[in-house]
């Protein structure tokens, strides 16, 4: 649930409510509102006053359209595709999970390793990871997701 004041004197909006909700809608918001209507964004959090650069983050790359892309490695050998990206709880540090091996995804294993490890082409359909081989990333310690606690009722 959210809840907004009337604002401040910056003309930027207080959003309260579970942490979860607020950055979703500064995530929201960023997306919704393009570079050329608004340049800046404010939200105020219960902590302090989170001010996001929309055109900074309409130049990134969208997790969801990074999903499924190859991966290439040394000698521009494909070495596997991008399984998804994970963000540690503190939000420090961002991980690629890439999917190597197998056939179909018959076989395969998920292997994690440093985002900022990535070489991603401007349009976002290249990724490389210098100096790798499949057999390297075949060789490192599997990844496994964690089950969700969420309880059903």
């Amino acid at each position: 649930m959210r809840h907004e004041s009337t604002g401040n004197e910056m003309g930027c909006r207080r959003v309260s409510g579970p942490p979860k909700a607020r950055w979703l809608v500064v995530l929201l918001s960023g997306v919704a509102i393009t570079a050329t209507l608004a340049p800046r964004l404010c939200v105020a959090t219960d902590s302090k006053l989170v001010i996001v650069d929309v055109r900074a983050v309409a130049e990134g790359y969208r997790a969801s359209k990074l999903r499924g892309t190859a991966v290439f490695g040394a000698g521009n050998q494909k070495i596997g595709h991008l399984d998804d990206l994970v963000v540690s709880r503190n939000g420090d540090v961002l991980f690629a999970i890439i999917q190597v091996g197998g056939f179909l995804g018959l076989g395969s294993h998920l292997v994690a390793v440093p985002y900022s490890s990535l070489q991603i082409s401007d349009d976002g359909s290249r990724i490389v990871l210098p100096g790798a081989t499949k057999q390297q990333l075949e060789g490192l310690r599997e990844f496994k997701y964690q089950v969700s606690s969420i309880k059903y009722k």
